[in-house]
C-alpha cells in the first residue's frame, strides 16, 4: 500500500505511518515512525521504500549495520573518503546523541552540523545523505545502534573528523562518564586540517 502525503507543521511531511521534519541541513531528516499499540506491545514500521520515494527520499541501501556500546562510547565522526554513505540510523536500546556534519563542497552549510537524540523511547530516526561524516555519544548505560547504508563498507576508505573539532564546535551533551574513543578516532584530522569537501558527482 502506498502512503498518502500530507503536509502537517512547518517542515514536516505526514505519511501514513512516518512524520518526515526537515532540519536546519538540506536532506537530514528527522523521522518518527507510528506506533500501533495494545496489551501485548506495539507494531511499527522501520523503513517503507515507497513512503520515502513520497517524502523525496530516494536510496537504495545495500547494508545493514548494528552495534552495542556502553556509556560514554564516542564513535565518530566518520565517513568514507571516495565511497561515500547515506546512512539512516535508530536506537533498539538505551539512548544516543547523534550528529551528521555536513561535507558537501558547495553546500551552502558546510562544516555545520545537526544533533538529536535517538531512543528506544522516542523511536526517532536520522536521515544522514551522502557527504558527511556522523557520530555518536551513548548517554545511557548501555545503547544498541542499527543503520542502513547506501553503499558497503569499504576499510581502506575510511575517514573522519576530530569530534571536538572547534570550528565544528558539536556541542555534545553531559554524560556522566569518562569519553570512551577508540584509537583511530582520536587522531583523526580537524576540518581546517583535512580540508575534506565531497564533490556533487559524489553525493
Amino acid at each position: 500500500m502506498v502512503s498518502t502525503l500530507k503536509m502537517s507543521q512547518k517542515g514536516k511531511l505526514k505519511m501514513s505511518n512516518f512524520e518526515f521534519e526537515k532540519t536546519k541541513i538540506d536532506g537530514v531528516y528527522v523521522i518518527t515512525p507510528k506506533l500501533f499499540g495494545d496489551n501485548r506491545g506495539y507494531f511499527m514500521e522501520t523503513y517503507n521504500e515507497n513512503a520515502f520515494k513520497e517524502a523525496g527520499l530516494n536510496y537504495n541501501f545495500v547494508q545493514d549495520n548494528q552495534s552495542s556500546s556502553k556509556k560514554g562510547v564516542l564513535r565518530g565522526l566518520h565517513f568514507q573518503k571516495t565511497y561515500p554513505q547515506a546512512k539512516l540510523v535508530r536506537v533498539l536500546k538505551g539512548e544516543v546523541f547523534d550528529v551528521a556534519v555536513d561535507l558537501r563542497e558547495h553546500s551552502e552549510t558546510y562544516g555545520q552540523w545537526v544533533g538529536v537524540k535517538l531512543s528506544e523511547e522516542n523511536h526517532k530516526q536520522l536521515m544522514i545523505p551522502r557527504g558527511f561524516a556522523h557520530g555518536f555519544l551513548v548517554l545511557s548505560d548501555y545503547a544498541e545502534f542499527a543503520y542502513k547504508c547506501d553503499d558497503f563498507y569499504h576499510p581502506e576508505d575510511e575517514g573522519g573528523l576530530l569530534y571536538n573539532d572547534p570550528d565544528v564546535n558539536v556541542e555534545w551533551p553531559e554524560v556522566d562518564a569518562e569519553i570512551i574513543l577508540s584509537d583511530k578516532d582520536k587522531v583523526h584530522l580537524t576540518l581546517a586540517e583535512s580540508q575534506i569537501k565531497f564533490k556533487e558527482e559524489n553525493v
